[in-house]
């Protein structure tokens, strides 16, 4: 009895034992991870702050930019559509004091005045060139139609240009060069009659694009027309002025014809960037 009563009573103290050595293993364990917590309160504050610090600043800046674009819109004013600043709105009425009042009559809107003032310069531009039968000058509202007959520019059946355009294409470069917001097409015409095939010239749709580029590179390349602004076009003979029944009527076909195109949005675009 006393036996079994000693061996009942080790085995509670060794179970006793193991229980408070887990007791104290835990305990630790509690411990770190109380002091890990508060590590972690202590950085979330940390970070709370600096994050706060970082809000304070953005505000700050979102509302200088919202001061500053109030301030800007303020300048600002909408012309048909376009937006641009008081300034160069005055500049365009500057612009317009120099257009007889009766021209800008039917003029309804900035824009309509805009395009009636290009159209009233262009008009003085051309009084530089004069027509006869090689030259015809036509206005149509905002553009100029410019016809110049081939043997004003090229040698016969040739795409290369003759001495004699020089002064009409310095001309016609000087408009161009004096206003940012025009564009110029230069559209190759021929007769009907069947050309003598080269290496470079196969037929009319050739020889009228070969001349139109001619043009393009010259006004480019000689008088520093701004390449963005040039347009070459063919239209081969079918596109005639007369019926090609005669050699007096095919003469006329065989033309060059320069358009100059007013871009009044290009106009409003360029005046936005100055």
């Amino acid at each position: 009895m006393k036996r079994i009563t000693l061996i009942t009573l080790s085995t509670l103290v060794l179970t006793a034992c193991v229980s408070k050595k887990k007791y104290v293993a835990l305990e630790q364990d509690n411990g770190e991870l109380k002091s890990e917590l508060t590590k972690t309160k202590v950085e979330k504050e940390e970070l709370e702050a600096k994050f706060e610090a970082i809000q304070v600043r953005v505000d700050d800046y979102n509302s200088k930019i919202s001061s500053l674009t109030e301030a800007n819109n303020s300048k600002l004013v909408s012309v048909d559509g376009v937006v641009i600043s008081e300034n160069q709105k005055h500049m365009m009425r500057e612009s317009l004091k120099s257009v007889p009042p009766a021209y800008l009559a039917t003029a309804k809107t900035l824009k309509d005045s805009m395009n009636l003032a290009v159209q009233f310069n262009l008009k003085q531009s051309m009084d530089t060139i004069e027509e006869d039968e090689d030259i015809a000058v036509n206005i149509e509202e905002t553009v100029v139609m410019i016809s110049i007959s081939d043997k004003m520019l090229f040698d016969s059946g040739s795409y290369r240009i003759s001495k004699k355009a020089d002064a009409i294409l310095q001309k016609i470069a000087n408009v161009v060069n004096s206003e940012e917001s025009l564009d110029i097409m230069v559209e190759g015409h021929t007769d009907n009659q069947t050309l003598k095939s080269t290496a470079a010239v196969k037929d009319n749709w050739d020889l009228s694009v070969l001349r139109a580029t001619s043009v393009v590179k010259k006004l480019q390349n000689d008088y520093n027309v701004a390449p963005e602004q040039l347009i070459a076009a063919g239209r081969s003979f079918y596109q005639p002025l007369a019926a090609n029944d005669s050699n007096k009527n095919r003469a006329k076909n065989r033309r060059t014809r320069i358009v100059i195109l007013p871009n009044i949005d290009k106009f409003f675009a360029l005046m936005a960037a100055k």
